[in-house]
């Protein structure tokens, strides 16, 4: 018996060529990522891309987008329209060229484009390819050319009954046609491309998303100053903005990206936004077609354009956006590396120059080292470049890898920086210090953190402790059941000691009223006893590097005296909670105690003890007495009013505010994080006009009998 190998029987008949755009519908994910939303959304980009190219060049200013009810997309342009002339080489038009041939294009070097976000030629023609439907419309010339496809081929659609990727259709034999179908001004310009994802390479899941579509053209807007972009949804999509009949945005911005910084900026400002651009040359080797179609390298001059905006906040979120000729490079690239690398060297040098005024002595210059990570707290930026035929990783253009960008992007990012903390303005003086300020505090919360870290979340009974001597802490290691009560002044802690369950419930005293961390820098705040001690007995970090899962307790909850100080000092607590420790807070694992304002004394009748009843308002406390009036039920007529949780015996306070069984605690919600930041700012922060106008605004409605005085 013989046997024959697998191998023997692989052979060059075996081997299959995919011609033109076969290729593409066998393999879509090669060309656009991924079949599913992201992948459709992709094929939108790059029709709109195109559009967004010919306005980069200077001829055009207008691009409506559509989203049609039976899930076409159309973009319309007023550039100056695809050739609709005969391309010498194929021997056909310029549209069918586009819509047919992989890389083909006007932005392989022929002068058409100096910077466009199309480079690989494959974009249009890709979009056609993975199409029910596609038509083209070109205003070129005085006329209306129009040419339509079928999964890529082109023929003829009979759309009698309507028009649909159903019509029957019936694709060219003997040589193609670009159809003219009209006639408009000599003068008029511009392309129209609608098509229809096709479903047979696109799952039904797959939808258009409006938000990002919206998202995208605001975002274009600022980085194409000038150009209009409407965005318009007929579809009545349940649960968009027009699922009640169509919907029409317009963006438009004149600003560039100091405008596009304004509006993605999540806090209040620490700098203005400040405008870095400068240029810079290199020479690359490319291959470049010659006058017999040749491909021979040659050495290439280029020029590329930085356009940097940024500006530091008083959080410590980072929001970057970086772009090449439009393109958003979601995974950065070497333009954003020489961003960051311009950073870095600008401020430790600045910190270095400024390390008395900074507190930073010598023997600590190795130890307290400014990091990205510091640096990067609290900014927002936008980064753009532009050059002539950009290296991309792949189609999708998400990382640009052209290296002499870095030392261009870093050479820029650091004149013009280094000029602003140099500059003898007032105001760039003042933000470059306060910047520096919240950079090296930054430095300092991370350090710290890093220490805190290497602290035991617990420490058993023969070890020493570096927790604050102040806390009384509880016994068990379940972070689920244990609960830190914040309670105001060492009076009150005597009290709670008594009062609380040591198995479970801590206590940490804090004097009087804390730092208001909405106006201080991050450096103040850490120097704050008090507050250092809550973050420290939190055992989580601070800010960027606030760890949910690392803190020690599960339930964090204030207790302050029923009066306006104490309502003042639990605001200051929530703000440092909120500002520091948010997670806390939208893990629903912040709350405030509820002690009682009035004790009623009832009299017990036939030899029985009298009985105590709580109130916790002035309300609830007239409801009850006019029970006990109608039950005939007799009290002491004093009743008593609690100014502080001092008032109370150990009983009194565990019963009403601290046992579990008995007890009632406000939990603290942060419903929209964007409007609380608004209300923090507007009711904790440094500016003092908005907050004088919102006090005189709601002063006709106050009720005076509610001021505790």
């Amino acid at each position: 018996m013989t046997t024959t190998s697998s191998q023997s029987g692989y052979t060059a008949r075996h081997l299959s060529v995919l011609e033109g755009l076969e290729a593409v519908r066998k393999r879509p994910g090669m060309y656009i990522g991924t079949t599913d939303s992201r992948g459709l959304m992709h094929c939108m980009w790059e029709i709109i891309d195109n559009s967004v190219d010919e306005a980069l060049a200077g001829q055009g200013d207008r691009i409506d987008i559509v989203l049609h009810a039976d899930s076409s997309v159309e973009v319309r342009d007023n550039g100056r329209g695809i050739p609709v002339d005969i391309e010498p080489k194929t021997g056909l038009t310029g549209v069918e060229v586009v819509f047919t041939k992989l890389h083909a294009g006007g932005k392989f070097g022929g002068g058409s484009y100096g910077a466009s976000g199309g480079l690989h030629g494959v974009g249009a023609s890709v979009v056609n390819a993975l199409s029910s439907r596609l038509d083209v419309e070109v205003d070129r010339g005085g006329k209306t050319h129009r040419m339509t496809f079928h999964r890529g081929e082109p023929g003829v659609f009979d759309d009698r009954a309507g028009r649909s990727p159903e019509s029957p259709f019936e694709p060219f034999v003997s040589g193609s046609e670009l159809a003219v179908v009209g006639k408009v001004a000599r003068a008029r310009t511009g392309t129209r491309v609608r098509y229809w994802a096709d479903r047979q390479i696109f799952p039904k899941t797959a939808v258009f998303s409006y938000d990002e579509l919206v998202t995208r053209a605001r975002q274009t807007s600022f980085l194409v100053p000038g150009l209009t972009l409407t965005v318009r949804d007929e579809r009545g999509i349940a649960g968009t903005p027009g699922e009640n009949g169509p919907h029409e945005e317009t963006f438009f911005h004149s600003g560039g990206v100091v405008d596009f910084v304004e509006h993605l900026a999540p806090d209040a400002a620490v700098t203005d936004t400040w405008s870095l651009t400068g240029t810079g040359s290199f020479t690359e080797t490319v291959p470049v077609l010659d006058e017999r179609g040749h491909m021979t390298p040659q050495e290439v001059a280029r020029t590329c354009e930085v356009d940097v905006a940024l500006r530091w906040g008083t959080g410590y979120e980072t929001e970057m956006r970086s772009f090449v000729n439009i393109i958003s490079t979601p995974k950065g690239g070497t333009h954003q590396a020489g961003f960051e690398a311009g950073l870095i060297k600008v401020l430790r040098k600045q910190v270095e120059l400024n390390a008395r005024r900074l507190k930073i002595a010598a023997k600590d210059a190795a130890t307290e080292r400014i990091e990205k990570e510091d640096i990067l707290a609290g900014l927002t930026a936008v980064v753009t470049v532009r050059l002539a035929e950009p290296q991309f990783e792949g189609q999708t253009k998400e990382v640009l890898g052209t290296g002499p960008v870095r030392a261009i992007v870093s050479r820029v990012v650091d004149t013009q920086l280094a000029a602003i903390f140099a500059s003898p303005k007032r105001d760039h003086k003042a933000q470059s210090s306060l910047l520096l300020d919240k950079i090296v505090g930054e430095m300092r919360a991370r350090l710290s953190a890093r220490k805190q870290k290497e602290i035991s979340r617990r420490k058993n009974a023969l070890e020493t402790s570096a927790l604050p001597a102040k806390l009384a802490d509880c016994r068990i290691d379940d972070v689920g059941r244990s609960e830190l009560f914040i309670v105001e002044g060492d009076s009150a802690l005597g009290t709670a000691k008594l009062a609380r369950s040591s198995d479970f419930q801590a206590l940490l005293p804090i004097r009087g009223k804390i730092l208001n961390v909405q106006k201080a820098s991050v450096t103040d705040m850490l120097r704050n006893a008090e507050c250092a001690a809550i973050i420290q007995v939190v055992g989580a970090g601070s800010g960027r590097t606030f760890d949910l899962e690392a803190a020690r307790y599960g339930k964090i909850v204030l207790m302050t005296d029923a009066d306006v100080d104490g309502a003042h000092i639990r605001t200051l607590l929530l703000t440092l909670l909120f500002r520091y420790m948010r997670p806390l807070v939208e893990a629903g694992r912040v709350y405030a105690a509820v002690p009682p304002l009035h004790r009623i004394e009832v009299i017990g009748g036939g030899g029985r003890k009298n009985e105590y009843v709580y109130t916790y308002s002035e309300a609830e406390l007239a409801t009850t007495l006019k029970k006990l009036d109608r039950s005939g039920k007799r009290y002491k007529e004093d009743i008593q009013r609690y100014k502080g949780l001092g008032e109370m015996d150990a009983d009194q306070l565990a019963e009403t505010t601290m046992d579990p069984r008995h007890r009632t605690l406000r939990r603290v919600t942060v419903e929209g994080a964007a409007r609380a930041d608004e209300i923090f700012e507007l009711l904790m922060g440094s500016d003092v006009a908005p907050r004088k106008d919102f006090i005189v605004a709601g002063a006709e409605g106050l009720d005076r009998s509610r001021i505790d005085a």
